[in-house]
């Protein structure tokens, strides 16, 4: 009987790492030694006579340099900047005359790179300051240009790196790194594995933040193009607006991800789940979306319209994609969502008609007799006002005869109410008050009497001591009242 046969060793063998951790470990490895050698390499042959060619000819490259340069801006100034339209191609024009001599200078460094790769020698340190130069002038073409501080900083924290990159010699290197820095997304439709790389991500946030500005730039060219046609209204023109405001960036992020080759098939699953959580916790914002397509649609607000909305009264001067923009007589902006117009409604002083009616109650004593004379006097009295239509003309009624006075509304008409509302209900209330001084008649106060049933004894010997002065107060309040 044969002995049995030794169990194997069940304990599990060390885990290797991962094939891309490796490659990404191996690739800055290979960066750093690469640094290094450039810098060592440096060191060793800057004394040598081919550096001392290459640095000669970087320095007599600006003679030439300074010599076409002037000529250069003179001709872009004269001969191409006049013809070039006014706005964003005027300014390109205008930027690269500006910096015709360090272009000039590019120049030159390239044809010198030419000739030196002609001849076999070596162009390290040309190619160097080809790199840093460029640099330079895309940054400053992008500050001349398009005058954005935002835009200025993604240029100087791009350029500068990459040139910089350039000039070690390790550019591609990085460019092999990034690529291998990937996580998986999914599979397509063919079962195949898809991957998203940073160089991916990056090459996405490039080409998307110019298609971004190129449809910023797009949109301005063609809301002004509507804002120029008389005959669409203005709720309509609005809508255009914020269709395009939604529509354009949408578009640049799709063409950016389609332009890199992301893979839209594998986001099938994920992307519904994303989208639904997305879409609950975006809940109030997607309803203040649709909400101003609403209220533009039916045009119940517009902008220019006199709105009043809880405690806010003034004019829409914008209406945006999450809230309208009311500007009151205060010089404030009220940023109002747009779901709120729709929950809990508002005033809109100029729907249909600008012509708006105002109150101006008062009410007099009942010792006045004329009454209807009064009434017109109170009408005649508003039309003094400027801002007082006479069509419709102003209608002063009776309201009632209350327990103080005999109460009157003074309703008069305005076509103007962005200008305010209360102030001329001042004026107009003003006038009336100096026309009841003018026809001496009371404006008269609440007044009551006290009757006291039951008292203490010393409170009623008081009222007995003072019987007749407080009947002559009595009879005094009957006459007043």
């Amino acid at each position: 009987m044969q002995d049995p046969q030794p169990a194997e060793d069940a304990t599990p063998a060390p885990q290797e790492t991962p094939v891309e951790e490796s490659v990404i470990e191996e690739g800055v490895e290979t960066i750093r030694e690469r640094v290094l050698a450039f810098f060592d390499g440096f060191q060793a042959n800057m004394l040598t006579a081919g550096v001392a060619i290459e640095a000669a000819i970087v320095v007599a490259a600006i003679l030439p340099a300074a010599f076409f340069g002037p000529r250069l801006r003179k001709l872009i100034q004269s001969q191409i900047a006049p013809r070039a339209p006014y706005g964003l191609l005027r300014r390109a024009a205008n930027a690269f005359a500006h910096i015709a001599t360090p272009i000039a200078l590019l120049l030159v460094l390239q044809a010198a790179m030419v000739g030196l790769r002609a001849a076999g020698n070596s162009t390290s340190v040309v190619s160097a300051a080809v790199s840093l130069l460029t640099a330079w002038i895309v940054i400053r073409l992008v500050t001349l240009v398009i005058r954005s501080p935002f835009w200025s900083r993604v240029a100087f924290y791009v350029a500068w790196p990459i040139a910089a990159l350039d000039a070690f010699g390790v550019l591609d290197d990085v460019v092999r790194q990034l690529e291998a820095f990937s996580f998986p997304i999914g599979e397509d439709e063919n079962g195949v594995e898809q991957s998203f790389s940073a160089l991916d991500f990056l090459r996405t946030v490039a080409v998307f933040g110019v298609l971004f500005w190129g449809a910023r730039f797009l949109n301005h060219l063609i809301q002004g193009r509507i804002n120029a046609i008389d005959e669409l209204t203005v709720s309509f023109k609005a809508l255009l607006s914020k269709i395009l405001d939604v529509l354009l960036p949408v578009v640049a992020l799709v063409a950016a991800l389609q332009i890199v080759g992301f893979p839209f098939a594998t986001l099938a699953i994920f992307g519904g789940a994303v989208g639904l959580g997305i879409g609950l916790g975006m809940q109030r914002t997607v309803s203040n979306f649709f909400a101003g397509f609403t209220l533009i649609a039916d045009k119940s607000i517009k902008p220019g319209d006199v709105i009043e909305i809880e405690d806010s009264y003034g004019w829409v001067t914008a209406m945006n994609a999450r809230y309208v923009t009311l500007r009151t007589r205060d010089g404030t902006a009220h940023l109002v969502p747009n779901d709120k117009f729709i929950e809990e409604g508002v005033v809109n002083w100029s729907h249909d008609d600008r012509v708006v009616r105002l109150h101006a109650p008062f009410g007099v004593s009942y010792e006045t007799r004329d009454v209807r004379g009064l009434a017109r006097a109170a009408e005649e009295r508003a039309l003094t006002i400027d801002r007082v239509l006479k069509t419709p003309a102003p209608r002063c009624n009776l309201m009632e005869f209350g327990d103080s006075s005999i109460n009157f509304d003074l309703r008069f008409w305005i076509n103007d109410p962005a200008n305010g509302s209360a102030n001329v209900r001042s004026d107009v209330m003003m006038a009336i008050w100096d026309m009841l001084h003018e026809m001496n008649i009371e404006v008269p106060f609440p007044q009551r009497d006290l009757h006291i049933k039951s008292a203490p004894d010393g409170l009623k010997m008081v009222s007995e001591t003072r019987a007749e002065p407080l009947s002559t107060a009595g009879e005094s309040n009957s006459r007043e009242e």
